[in-house]
């Protein structure tokens, strides 16, 4: 037989049962569409949840603080040590003061972080109100939603809104003796600062303020600092090397590493939840090539007494399993793709209703979806193997016997 033959003989079972084949192609498609429906919710929360926590700079960042600030202090003279080290492109400090903030009369405690605009980039800092103050700018600041929360203010009034600081600080002194002590103080900052932008965390209460805005203070001590490298390359070098000044180093970079792994984890856990089904599926299938078998078996003697040969008959039923197992991917990947739509869409609108943001719970990478179809397949073909040796070794006389 030519391949032509062949691959008539192995679609006549869509006319002759109809019903059963589709069942059966169902049946693989439930499974396939099972395994990849929680696989991209699995990929979904992740891309979901690094991209909540990194940005193309941050990822590029490290945090740098004084383990002990007995011993080293993180101030302009150990800055620039920093700035100088191999791979580093750039330094940004946070000095963070204790507060008391005043709006509309109304006062409370709020960390006032000094900080330089490069810093939001660094730390991937962005605001649901607002802006963030830029390069040049002073007496500008951007606060959490805790803030407007403590002082019963909206987003939309806050932004219209001025606020007043008064920050306390610690100042090291030398005694007479010698020795050093720090002093505690408190400034009245003494000026108008306009509030640009919110930060949606309304657990908190902080401020961020220019740096430039506290340069009669005189701070030359911060309690850490944004570094940025050159690429992801450099991260570990320049972490060992700051190290080696004596500083505390930890990376965003390490955190997405840590999440990668537990994704894998689940996506893996999930995959054999899907792959239960696929397995109920490929017996079903096998059941269905079994019994195409007994059925045929007539129809194998008198192939086979008209010439066909045994390695014929194997094809003929082997294509028709491999065929079956790549509809049944192509199914499966469609249900998952309409199953996952409707349950985002459910979802959505419920977060809508609840106030919430909307977001893409899944995401099926192509080269995923790629593999699966390939894997059905050759599950199909794997499921029809047996059938198909069977088939092959059948006796044309005792074939044509069987009733």
């Amino acid at each position: 037989m030519n391949t032509i033959d062949i691959l008539n003989l192995s679609t006549r079972v869509f006319r002759t049962n109809p019903l059963r084949t589709w069942l059966t192609i169902l049946g693989i498609g439930v499974g396939i569409g099972a395994i990849l429906f929680l696989v991209s919710f699995g990929f979904g929360l992740q891309r979901l949840m690094l991209g909540q926590i990194s940005n193309s700079d941050s990822l590029l960042s490290l945090d740098v603080y004084s383990e002990d600030s007995s011993l080293i202090v993180l101030d302009q003279e150990n800055l620039s040590h920093i700035k100088d080290t191999a791979g580093v492109i750039d330094v940004s400090p946070l000095a963070t003061l204790p507060s008391q903030i005043e709006i509309n009369d109304l006062s409370g405690s709020a960390d006032l972080n000094a900080v330089e605009p490069s810093y939001f980039s660094l730390a991937d800092i962005k605001v649901v109100s607002g802006r963030l103050f830029d390069d040049g700018e002073s007496g500008k600041i951007v606060v959490t939603s805790g803030v407007l929360k403590a002082f019963g203010i909206s987003e939309e009034d806050a932004l219209s809104s001025v606020a007043k600081f008064k920050i306390y600080f610690s100042e090291e002194r030398e005694n007479d003796d010698g020795s050093k002590s720090r002093e505690a103080k408190e400034i009245d900052m003494g000026k108008d600062f306009e509030i640009v932008g919110v930060i949606d965390d309304e657990y908190s209460s902080y401020a961020y303020a220019a740096l430039s805005d506290f340069s009669d203070l005189g701070l030359h001590e911060f309690s850490s600092a944004k570094i940025k490298v050159e690429s992801q390359d450099s991260v570990e070098g320049v972490r060992q090397q700051i190290q080696g000044l004596g500083f505390g180093v930890s990376a965003v970079s390490d955190s997405v590493d840590e999440v990668n792994k537990v994704f894998q984890a689940i996506q893996i856990i999930l995959s054999l939840f899907g792959a239960v089904a696929l397995i109920v599926s490929a017996i079903g299938m096998f059941n269905t090539m079994t019994i195409a078998l007994l059925e045929r078996t007539k129809e194998i003697g008198i192939m086979k007494s008209l010439g066909a040969s045994s390695r014929d008959v194997w094809k003929l039923f082997l294509v028709e399993s491999v065929l079956i197992g790549f509809l049944g991917g192509a199914s499966g990947i469609l249900i998952a793709l309409i199953a996952s739509s409707v349950f985002n869409f459910f979802i959505n609108q419920l977060a809508g209703f609840l106030g919430g943001q909307q977001v893409d719970l899944f995401y099926s990478p192509m080269g995923f979806i790629v593999v699966i179809l390939a894997f059905s397949t050759v599950v199909g073909g794997l499921t029809g193997l047996y059938p198909s040796r069977r088939a092959a070794k059948l006796n044309p006389l005792d074939a044509l016997r069987y009733k």
